[in-house]
C-alpha cells in the first residue's frame, strides 16, 4: 500500500502543475521530471531507471492536461485541426521511436540532456523571444518532418511540445492564439505515444508492489492527473489578473534550480 504522505507529495505536485499549464500555457514536464526523479529515488528506485520512470510518468500524466486544454482551445476556435493532421503521424511516430532511444541511454545522459534542454526554454521564456514570422506555412511533408524532430525532442525531455511547437508555428506565420491551440492539441498524441512508449521499453521492468507499468509509476499519474484537472481552470482564469511576464521569469528561474537539483542527484 502506497503511504499516505506520497499521496500527498503526488496531488501537491498535480495542483502546481496543472495551475501552471492553464496560467503559462506550458506542459508540466519542466516541474515534473525533476521533482519525481528526487521523489523515485528516496522511494528507493535504482538511479539507472529513476529518470526514465521520471519521464514515463510525467508523459502519462501529461495526458489529462492535453485532453483539458485541447476542449478548451477547440471550444475558442482556437486549433488549425488541419495542421494538427498533417503533423500528427510525424509527431507520433518521432515520439514513439524516441522512447526506444530513451531507454538505450542513462540516467546520467538523460538528465544532462534534460537540463541542457531546460536552460534553453528557460532563457527563451524568461527573455520573451518569440520567432519573427517570415514564412508561409510547410506542406504535407515539411508539418511531418517538423512534427517528428519535435516528438523526438518532447520523448526525451516529457514536455507537450508546446515549447517547440508555439515558435515553430508562429515562424510559420501562424497567429499566436491560434499557434498556441494547436500546440494544445498536438500535445495530446505527444502524450499518448510517449506513455505507450514507456510502458513498452520499460515492461520488463515492471514492479507490481510498487505499482510501476513499465517506466510509469500509476498512484503518481493518477494523483498527478486528478490535481492538475481540477487546477487548470483556476489558472487560466487568473491569466488576465496576475502579471504572467513576471511569473514567466520566475518560473524559468525555478526550471533552471530544478534541472540542477536533478543533475546533481543523478551524479
Amino acid at each position: 500500500m502506497i503511504e499516505i504522505h506520497w499521496i500527498l507529495y503526488y496531488l501537491l505536485l498535480g495542483s502546481v502543475v496543472g495551475f501552471m499549464a492553464g496560467l503559462l500555457g506550458i506542459g508540466g514536464g519542466a516541474i515534473m521530471v525533476p521533482v519525481l526523479t528526487t521523489m523515485f529515488l528516496i522511494q528507493g528506485i535504482p538511479v539507472e531507471n529513476v529518470v526514465h520512470l521520471a519521464l514515463g510518468t510525467s508523459m502519462a500524466s501529461i495526458v489529462t492536461t492535453s485532453i483539458s486544454s485541447l476542449r478548451a482551445h477547440h471550444a475558442k476556435q482556437g486549433v488549425i485541426w488541419d495542421v494538427v493532421k498533417k503533423m500528427s503521424l510525424g509527431i507520433i511516430l518521432g515520439t514513439f521511436l524516441a522512447t526506444f532511444l530513451a531507454s538505450y541511454l542513462s540516467s546520467v545522459y538523460l538528465a544532462i540532456f534534460f537540463a541542457i534542454f531546460m536552460a534553453y526554454v528557460s532563457i527563451q521564456m524568461f527573455l520573451n523571444k518569440k520567432p519573427k514570422p517570415n514564412r508561409e506555412l510547410a506542406g504535407t511533408l515539411g508539418l511531418s518532418v517538423a512534427g517528428s524532430g519535435i516528438g523526438t525532442i518532447s520523448a526525451l525531455v516529457a514536455i507537450g511540445g508546446g515549447s517547440l511547437t508555439v515558435p515553430y508555428l508562429i515562424w510559420q506565420n501562424v497567429e499566436i492564439k491560434k499557434a498556441i491551440g494547436t500546440s494544445a492539441a498536438i500535445g495530446l498524441p505527444i502524450a499518448i505515444a510517449g506513455t505507450l512508449g514507456y510502458i513498452i521499453n520499460g515492461w520488463s521492468l515492471s514492479v507490481p508492489e510498487n505499482y510501476t507499468l513499465g517506466f510509469v509509476h500509476l498512484p503518481a499519474v493518477l494523483f498527478i492527473s486528478i490535481a492538475s484537472f481540477i487546477t487548470a481552470p483556476y489558472g487560466v482564469k487568473l491569466v488576465h489578473i496576475l502579471p504572467v511576464a513576471m511569473i514567466k521569469k520566475i518560473f524559468s528561474l525555478l526550471a533552471i534550480i530544478l534541472s540542477i537539483k536533478m543533475l546533481n542527484s543523478i551524479l
